[in-house]
């Protein structure tokens, strides 16, 4: 008997480890989940407002009623949850018009991704409709990968299910797949 105490003992001891070792893996996975870095912004800003120069001009503004800044991120950039109203100035200083739902700037690449009824109005009157828009902003060329349309005082000029993709001032356009094209004739034309 005194034998047999001796095993059961260890045998008990044994079981207690394991099922110790076992409860603190199911522990560890949680605190993995608890200790995971969720993406917080660094800094917020209501009413927001964003002038960019070079050499002393004013090249655009950028207007939005929120943002988040996400610099502290590996791939940083700020969020405009909702929306923004960013305005462009040319050479001549005239000045076009862009307003989205929702927007986001990344930093590294300076790209700006406008999503949600983006409307770009250009100081000559054309305007550019589209759920999504991208702007580079070092390339100053603006493009979409899914329908837009795009017209002026005459009419519907341009519309498209698969992508545009044009310069700052629309002085260079390339579509993909048009399924609708005006051109607009003046009378002293004909």
């Amino acid at each position: 008997m005194k034998l047999h105490k001796k095993h059961i003992l260890p045998s008990i001891v044994t079981i207690f480890i394991v099922t110790m070792l076992f409860s603190c893996q199911d522990n560890y996975s949680e605190i993995q989940k608890l200790s995971y870095s969720k993406r917080f912004p660094v800094g917020e800003a209501e009413n927001m407002f964003l002038v960019y120069t070079d050499s002393g001009k004013v090249k655009s503004t950028l207007r939005s009623p929120y943002s988040k800044d996400f610099s502290n991120q590996k791939f940083p950039f700020m969020e405009f949850p909702n929306g923004i109203v960013l305005e462009f100035f040319d050479e001549n200083n005239n000045k076009s018009v862009v307003t989205s739902d929702y927007a986001i700037l990344y930093s590294d690449t300076r790209l700006v991704d406008l999503q949600g009824n983006v409307v770009l109005n250009t100081h000559d009157g054309n305007v550019l409709e589209a759920p999504q828009l991208f702007w580079d902003q070092d390339r100053e060329w603006i493009f979409t990968e899914g329908e837009f349309k795009m017209s002026n005082e005459y009419g519907v000029l341009l519309q498209g299910s698969n992508g545009i993709d044009f310069s700052r001032d629309l002085s260079v356009i390339n579509g993909k797949e048009i399924y609708d094209s005006t051109i607009p004739i003046d009378e002293k034309d004909r």
